[in-house]
């Protein structure tokens, strides 16, 4: 197991700056308790130290990079989370509304299905990939980016369009 110890200072804000960046190019925001952060992004490396991936601080990796695929950060979780609780599961992600103060952070309930559901929901994938299923695509308006979510981004990645000024693009 990594020591916190061997993890440098510089290690950490590098990896903030990197997530942060990329959140805030692609509609997320990172949460704004900067201690709390940091301390989930020294999670985030030790768990590629300790597995060879990033798995989620707050959940248990099984040290399968194909049993944890759902886990990496950002986790699969993370879009519905967002959307229903206004952040993720671990609070590394929240939406805006956190980031205004105008919500606060709550409880997340665990998504993440037993190991025995994920296997059979794993096998029976290439075969339930109907429209009925599917995740739905939403275009920008504005600049016509792509993106494939439960819900649009708050902030088109492209253009900075609002959350608003996207459409369904299918599966309708």
């Amino acid at each position: 197991m990594a020591d916190a110890m061997d993890i440098s200072e510089n290690e950490v804000t590098e990896l903030y700056e990197r997530l942060n960046a990329e959140a805030e190019q692609s509609g997320y925001h990172l949460n704004p308790d900067v201690d709390f952060t940091r301390d989930l992004v020294e999670g985030l490396i030790i768990n590629e130290r300790r597995y060879g991936y990033q798995a989620c601080p707050c959940r248990l990796a099984s040290a399968d990079k194909e049993d944890d695929l759902d886990i990496i950060c950002p986790c699969d979780y993370r879009d519905p989370d967002l959307t229903g609780y206004n952040s993720c599961y671990c609070g590394l992600y929240v939406s805006q509304s956190i980031v205004d103060g105008e919500n606060e952070i709550v409880i997340v309930p665990e998504r993440r299905p037993e190991p025995e559901e994920r296997r059979k929901a794993q096998s029976k994938s290439a075969a339930f990939n109907t429209s009925e299923n599917a995740i739905p695509v939403w275009r920008c308006k504005v600049c016509g980016y792509l993106c494939a979510r439960y819900e649009p981004p708050e902030v088109c990645p492209i253009c900075r369009a609002k959350k608003d000024r996207f459409e369904r693009f299918g599966p309708i």
